[in-house]
């Protein structure tokens, strides 16, 4: 026999075996890009739902913690530092002066510090500027309440120059009303800002017999 005669030709796979294999492996990747597109679509589920999870805390912060609120200047007394000899036979000396003490509390109730400039109070007197003292610039700490003295200087003849000044001497009562104004800033995370301006008007009788204030009426007021 000869030698090529004796070499056994191998089969071929059968045809069956081929396209079983051939969709065993269609069938597989279809199955990996099905599950890459579950991936993606979880992931992509995922992100939205953080996205969305952040603006609602963002939109909660923003108007509640984040919302920045006006802050509240208001008068707790007036003090009036002299002797009771300025006043001889219920009139005022010209040859001295006259020192109004006033005690006030701004109120800040932000999540964030509020910083005031150096700011005025006057003292009106029969519809005239009869004294100013200046608040010096500060800073009321987030929810917290700083109180403070502010000095006022009264000029005893713009007093005297006030026509009913003579008769309410002589009444020992004086009708008196203060006007203060501070102006700053709330800053929160140097992202939301806001400028303030809290006025406030306060009207009281001042009683020379007894040196003290009474029947205060104050009213806030705001300027954005």
């Amino acid at each position: 026999m000869a030698m090529g005669d004796r070499e056994q030709v191998k089969p071929l796979a059968p045809a069956a075996f081929q396209s079983r294999s051939d969709d065993e492996e269609a069938l597989s990747y279809k199955q990996l890009r099905l599950k890459n597109r579950k991936f993606v679509i979880q992931c992509c589920g995922c992100v939205a739902a953080f996205v969305l999870i952040l603006a609602v805390v963002i939109l909660v912060l923003f108007f509640t913690v984040f919302r920045i609120h006006d802050p509240k200047i208001w008068f707790n007394s007036a003090t009036i530092l002299q002797p009771p000899e300025f006043f001889p036979n219920g009139s005022l000396r010209t040859d001295v002066n006259v020192t109004l003490l006033a005690d006030v509390s701004v109120k800040n109730p932000n999540a964030a510090s509020f910083k005031f400039n150096n700011s005025t109070t006057l003292i009106y007197y029969g519809g005239r500027v009869v004294g100013e003292g200046v608040h010096l610039q500060g800073k009321a700490e987030a929810r917290r309440t700083l109180r403070r003295n502010v000095t006022v200087n009264i000029i005893p003849e713009k007093v005297l120059e006030v026509p009913s000044a003579v008769a309410d001497f002589a009444s020992g009562a004086l009708n008196i009303s203060g006007y203060s104004r501070i102006s700053g800033r709330v800053k929160i995370l140097n992202i939301i800002k806001k400028n303030v301006v809290v006025k406030f008007n306060c009207s009281m009788t001042y009683r020379i017999s007894t040196q003290d204030f009474v029947g205060e009426r104050c009213r806030p007021e705001l300027e954005m």
